[in-house]
């Protein structure tokens, strides 16, 4: 598995501890995803929609000084996804493109996290990563 250390020390977190805490820890997540700067609040369309997302989900990624900025939008009504896109930016903001890009398609399901969300919030969290790697590469080009 290719995870950045502050990842794969999330990954093995969950995976290593029982179903309840996995949820808690993910609600936790959600509570310190961090709010959108006020240039992207204001203009939302600097955002992109994950369509395949049950919850209206968006993101932004941005390239400073080599490092990738992650930026997420997800409502409080949503919090395993909200929780998702807090586990993402707890793990890869900050990181170069390259080590993002390598981050496994599937990494989550071995957090265990089918065991905590419907399996279409899974879907979900496996097309907020594939946008996210999507705009990151165009970061990297």
């Amino acid at each position: 598995m290719s995870l950045p250390a502050r990842l794969e020390q999330i990954v093995e977190a969950f995976a290593s501890s029982p179903r309840q805490f996995r949820l808690e820890a993910l609600l936790d997540f959600a509570r310190r995803l961090p709010a959108l700067p006020p240039e992207l609040a204001s203009d939302r369309d600097q955002l992109e929609q994950v369509h395949e997302c049950q919850t209206p989900f968006f993101l932004a990624t941005r390239l400073d000084e080599g490092k990738v900025k992650l930026f997420f939008d997800a409502p409080p009504e949503s919090p395993t996804v909200r929780g998702f896109a807090g586990l993402l930016s707890a793990g890869l903001d900050g990181e170069d493109p390259e080590s993002i890009l390598e981050v496994d398609n599937d990494f989550y399901l071995k957090m265990g996290l089918e065991e905590v969300v419907t399996p279409q919030r899974v879907r979900g969290m496996g097309a907020i990563l594939a946008h996210l790697k999507h705009q990151v590469s165009g970061l990297a080009a």
